[in-house]
């Protein structure tokens, strides 16, 4: 008797939390993208509400003005292109390696890797070689730069099973450091701490105009990897093994698979295609070389590949809304006289609100008493 009143009584004292967060098994993909289109909106709501208090300003003329810096004439138009394409990059390179719970944080010092060789190639080779010769050799050469510095941690990794966030993050100081160096050692004029446009005179190692559109070329290689990368994630056995080793270590080595192997080509892969990314900066875009080749969005990729969940051609939206917003925010920033904390309030909140969402895809709300579930 005294049990069964001690059961009753923990049972009195027990009380179900007001509501709790269950993980979904699937949901429509129709619903996934209507919860994010409503983020959207309701992210706009909030930041027009925030301009009218900051500027006192019309939020519609403010919006407008974001579209007109990303798309108000056809030259922003195709800087717009050129800008998503290399965010877009570097943002595949990153799917491999994230698929397989390999936090590659060190995409900025592989892309200087591939723009060091790349440059390289153009200021002693660029008279040398035919045109066609010198691609392959820059293409060949920024590859195996940013795969070398890719694989060096995950060597690590597999053989003292080193954090890989750490290694990737302070690697990316090493490689500006080696910049800096090439940029003394290449600096014109001399004294400038500045290399200047390679090859100004016979243009050797420039991108072609491509139905003659500056950046084509840009758009035709980044959307082919996206595309074969999309496929050689979901399609390959190679793929199949970064899955399994993403999901569990321990299960894919129960399983056969050489962990340690998957690491190290995976990131051979990952290292290579953000090596190429700063081959697609120097020669297709910059025509030079500097410690802002990469521009930082080594880091703003990881926003894109996570928010795309490693889907290399979902990201092609992500990138592209993510460079509008940048676009958008200079924008505003100059024509209205705001300064740039201003247009970033915007941007976070837009930002905010998108991977917010991401939640309420991903998780549910159960209530206590009703048991009902919040979308």
């Amino acid at each position: 008797m005294q049990g069964k009143a001690e059961t009753i009584s923990a049972k009195k004292k027990y009380r179900e939390p007001l509501a709790r967060i269950a993980k979904r098994d699937a949901m429509p993909v129709l619903l996934s993208w209507g919860i994010r289109t409503a983020a959207v909106l309701l992210s706009l709501i909030v930041s027009a509400v925030v301009i009218y208090s900051i500027t006192k300003m019309n939020p519609l003329k403010v919006y407008g003005a974001m579209f007109e810096g990303a798309f108000g004439s056809q030259r922003k138009i195709w800087i717009t292109v050129r800008d998503t394409m290399s965010l877009l990059c570097i943002g595949v390179a990153l799917a491999p390696a994230f698929k397989m719970r390999f936090w590659n944080i060190g995409a900025e010092g592989q892309v200087l890797a591939g723009g060091i060789a790349t440059a390289a190639c153009m200021i002693y080779l660029g008279d040398v070689l035919p045109t066609y010769a010198l691609f392959i050799v820059m293409i060949v050469s920024s590859c195996l730069a940013g795969a070398l510095w890719g694989v060096i941690p995950a060597l690590f990794k597999s053989r003292w099973g080193t954090n890989e966030t750490l290694f990737t993050l302070m690697m990316n100081y090493v490689a500006i450091q080696i910049t800096s160096y090439c940029v003394a050692l290449w600096e014109n004029p001399y004294g400038s701490n500045y290399v200047g446009i390679i090859n100004p005179q016979t243009k050797a190692g420039w991108f072609p105009e491509v139905f003659g559109k500056q950046y084509m070329l840009n758009v035709i290689i980044v959307l082919t990897l996206a595309v074969g990368m999309f496929i050689y994630l979901r399609s390959t056995k190679h793929g199949y093994e970064i899955s399994v080793v993403g999901q569990s270590e321990n299960t894919a080595r129960y399983a056969g698979i050489n962990v340690g192997k998957v690491f190290v080509r995976t990131m051979l892969i990952s290292g290579a295609v953000a090596g190429l990314t700063g081959f697609i900066a120097v020669s297709g875009s910059s025509h030079t070389i500097s410690v802002n080749t990469a521009g930082g969005r080594g880091f703003t990729a990881i926003i894109v590949a996570w928010m795309a969940k490693f889907n290399t051609l979902t990201m092609t939206i992500i990138s592209l809304l993510l460079i509008f917003l940048e676009k958008g925010a200079n924008e505003i920033a100059s024509n209205f006289g705001l300064n740039d904390f201003a247009s970033q309030i915007i941007t976070g909140i837009i930002l905010f609100f998108i991977i917010g969402s991401e939640f309420f895809i991903n998780y549910r709300i159960i209530w206590r008493k009703k048991n009902r579930e919040v979308v």
